[in-house]
């Protein structure tokens, strides 16, 4: 008895709903493809809602290199159009690094545009969008930018709202700090030396390399920051996938949607089906899914209850007492009416003049 309880309340349809699952979340953790060489495989994201500075930016476009953990922080507008960004992309990324071959981002309108596919479809570069509300696809970018948002918090405290001037200053300290993951500075793994700090911290000197020896020593950096790498993802895998479950669907399936990260107001019109994941992508992470348990086919179909707003018509059906309402330059009548489907001791007072038009009949029994 107590089995074929569990079993029912496990397969009933409104408890798969809406009850809370106290579960590790579903998904392991999928480590991207490291690339192979320096800048060939980038990750963009933007940072928004920030004070408008003077010159007008309100927005951080952060483009990171996936291999050398080089970043550049372009300091933008909202209101800039997909030729506007193309013209930056082109002047601070394609004319200092050349062209990638694969670009991670999430669905942003600006990386969605026709005219932003179109461009990177005429220089063979690959888009990869992340899949709908899963930002941690591209984490690498996601932790860029908290590191670039607690920079600029420290600089707004003492420079105020012009953190467009401090940026900078912030790119060339990010790129000069240690990561762990590659083991050096993105500036060392990017040119193969440290960088000559204004500040004269280690003065590094000159390699005096030549010929084959500088293509030696480049390609043995990339080798070490490959392996680095892969111990990096191996050992944030397993801290991963140690507070996650693994939860796989085969074609045909029955899942419920997660639907609760869509926010805002949606408009629909007054007539015609409603279609509120109309705008989303149809690709989810498994993290948003949830298996059904019972095929709707199999559920019992309760017909459909056609509730009325209002179950009686309501109306007066006798006046117990008159009164009259000085106001400051009139008088006005008030009826003490008792409405049906009610008592006496539930009548209201409404004005006579009302009354009389929206219920003649009522003065027409009293006469």
């Amino acid at each position: 008895m107590k089995r074929e309880v569990a079993e029912y309340v496990a397969l009933c349809d409104v408890c798969q709903r809406v009850k809370a699952e106290h579960q590790k979340p579903a998904g392991l953790l999928p480590p991207l493809k490291i690339p192979e060489w320096k800048w060939e495989e980038i990750g963009m994201d933007f940072i928004v809602g920030l004070p408008r500075t003077q010159s007008g930016f309100d927005s951080i476009w952060v483009v990171v290199d996936r291999l050398t953990k080089v970043a550049h922080f372009i300091p933008v507008k909202t209101t800039y159009s997909g030729a506007r960004l193309a013209e930056l992309y082109i002047s601070r990324i394609v004319c200092l690094h050349g062209v990638p071959k694969k670009i991670v981002s999430d669905r942003a309108t600006q990386f969605t545009s026709h005219f932003w596919k179109r461009l990177h479809e005429s220089m063979d570069t690959r888009l990869n969008f992340s899949s709908a509300y899963h930002p941690q696809t591209d984490g690498q970018t996601e932790r860029t930018n908290q590191i670039l948002e607690d920079m600029l918090r420290a600089c707004a405290i003492q420079y105020g709202t012009s953190w467009d001037k401090s940026l900078p200053y912030a790119e060339f300290s990010y790129n000069n700090s240690y990561q762990a993951s590659i083991k050096m500075s993105p500036f060392q793994a990017l040119y193969g030396r440290r960088c000559r700090t204004p500040l004269h911290w280690d003065q590094p000197g000159e390699k005096q390399l030549f010929g084959p020896e500088i293509i030696e020593d480049a390609e043995c950096q990339v080798r070490m920051i490959l392996e680095n790498l892969r111990i990096a993802q191996t050992r944030q895998k397993s801290y991963a996938d140690h507070r996650r479950r693994d939860l796989e669907f085969a074609m045909g399936d029955y899942v419920y949607l997660k639907v609760s990260p869509i926010r805002g107001l949606r408009r629909f019109k007054v007539k015609g089906k409603l279609a509120p994941l109309s705008g989303v992508h149809d690709v989810f992470h498994v993290s948003q899914l949830k298996k059904c348990l019972r095929v709707p086919e199999e559920q019992l179909q309760v017909d459909e209850l056609n509730v009325q707003d209002d179950h009686y018509i309501e109306y007066p059906v006798q006046i117990l007492e008159t009164a009259e309402r000085t106001t400051r330059n009139k008088v006005i009548k008030m009826c003490k009416v008792k409405w049906s489907h009610h008592t006496a001791e539930e009548a209201t007072w409404e004005r006579e003049d009302n009354l009389r038009v929206d219920y003649p009949e009522l003065f027409a029994s009293q006469s």
